[in-house]
């Protein structure tokens, strides 16, 4: 499997979080080609604001490897990873990430800051952007635009 067989796997995921009525953000993790840690974004559902799907993801990858440490991994997610999620990356040493699309208001690989680049870290994770970004934007826009949609009906339902 290639980048785009890893991403697609992780917008499946993006999907899910959209069904639990999350923002359809999906991750997997992957160790020597297979999958081992797969999340979708769960924070309202679990009342749990690190429940990001790069959390899941990696919590479920270091069970699997029975290791917090997860240097021969490579993280796939739908959204440019937050400040939080950058953390546990560079925590777990994961190797790479590829993302797909960028966060201009939270993003933390590059939009708005970018830890990964810090050369004072003990950590350097390879960052690869851009893979089926145009499917994850759309799945983003789609999401947000129903959800102020509703917001709207129920405004008007209220009055």
């Amino acid at each position: 499997m290639n980048d785009l067989d890893f991403m697609q796997q992780a917008l499946l995921g993006a999907e899910r979080a959209k069904e639990l009525g999350e923002v359809p953000v999906g991750a997997i993790v992957t160790y020597r080609g297979e999958i081992i840690g797969r999340g979708c974004n769960q924070p309202i559902l679990r009342h749990d604001p690190s429940a990001h799907a790069e959390m899941m993801a990696i919590r479920q990858a270091a069970r699997h490897l029975g290791n917090y440490r997860l240097p021969e991994c490579e993280l796939y997610v739908t959204l440019e990873p937050c400040i939080m999620c950058a953390g546990a990356i560079l925590h777990s040493r994961i190797s790479r990430v590829v993302y797909a699309a960028k966060d201009p208001k939270t993003g933390a690989a590059g939009s708005v800051i970018n830890p990964f680049a810090d050369c004072r870290l003990n950590h350097q994770t390879q960052l690869v952007d851009g893979v089926m970004a145009d499917e994850s934007s759309a799945l983003l826009k789609v999401f947000f635009r129903e959800r102020r949609q509703a917001e709207k009906e129920r405004k008007k339902t209220a009055v």
